[in-house]
């Protein structure tokens, strides 16, 4: 499930927010970006109640970032677009957890999970702003 649309808009369109540096409107980054207008609008929505952007409304309305760029982490995002942590497997949290009853017999359980771990510390270690840093080089 890493990384979906949702995701990958969601980051696209942070990132142009920032390039821009003004807030901008649901149309205009759906026309500059080709993005579906009704999709986009879902994951703007999504990572406002995340506070990641901020809604105006009104003639001069459109989102805006409140998170400093170079605080707001790939894994706040991911989480944000899909409304849940970003995830490489559907086990359990825990063997204890597991919705087939299987998890003291699981094998591969500690080894998703500790991929999990790592995969957790790695986006939560990049930035918004190391993105477009790297994407302007």
């Amino acid at each position: 499930m890493l990384f979906t649309k949702a995701s990958e808009y969601a980051l696209i369109s942070l990132i142009y927010m920032v390039q821009k540096g003004v807030p901008q409107d649901v149309d205009t980054i759906s026309n500059e970006l080709n993005i579906s207008k009704s999709f986009l609008a879902k994951i703007l929505q999504n990572l406002a109640k995340y506070e990641i952007l901020h809604s105006t409304k009104g003639a001069n309305g459109g989102f805006s970032l409140i998170k400093d760029p170079k605080k707001l982490t790939l894994k706040d995002i991911i989480e944000a677009a899909e409304k849940r942590p970003p995830s490489i497997y559907e086990c359990a949290i825990s063997r204890e957890d597991c919705k087939k009853d299987k998890g003291k017999f699981c094998k591969i359980w500690s080894l998703f999970n500790e991929v999990q771990l790592h995969m957790d510390s790695y986006l939560s270690a990049i930035t918004l702003d190391e993105i477009i840093e790297k994407r302007l080089k």
